[in-house]
């Protein structure tokens, strides 16, 4: 779980160097594209190092469905620079927990992408009830 707290660190100080890479450039989706452009240079040369081109051979036998994380990728990077540079890092990132524990419990309570079916309990839908309350606090 460790990593994951680490990586939740990532996010908050990505948020706030893009936002500031969007001041720099006037455009939060300039920053976001090249954001995404420092991201895509280093992820085809780990790619290409550790797995090798046939990973990117197998593309044309992958599922049309499952390039739409990119998509959404895009619009999680634009609407945090948006985020950050009006409601402050605080408030955007309890905001974006908020809406992925809500999504979370869809997916994991019907198993929605090949997700092993994960019982949506009274505890799990407080969870995401603490949140929502976390982000109006952080709005006080």
């Amino acid at each position: 779980m460790i990593i994951v707290v680490i990586a939740g660190v990532a996010l908050a100080t990505q948020a706030s160097i893009n936002a500031a890479l969007g001041r720099s450039l006037g455009s939060p989706i300039g920053a976001a594209a090249v954001s995404f452009g420092v991201g895509l240079v280093l992820l085809i040369a780990l790619t290409l190092l550790f797995d090798g081109p046939q990973t990117f051979a197998k593309l044309a036998v992958t599922p049309g469905w499952q390039l739409l994380g990119g998509l959404l990728g895009a619009f999680y990077v634009s609407a945090v620079l948006w985020g950050v540079s009006t409601l402050g890092v605080v408030s955007t990132m309890a905001a974006l927990i908020l809406g992925q524990m809500g999504m979370a419990l869809v997916l994991d309570g019907n198993g929605l992408f090949g997700l092993p079916l994960q019982a949506l309990t009274p505890q799990r839908i407080a969870s995401a009830g603490l949140v929502a309350a976390g982000l109006v606090l952080s709005r006080l």
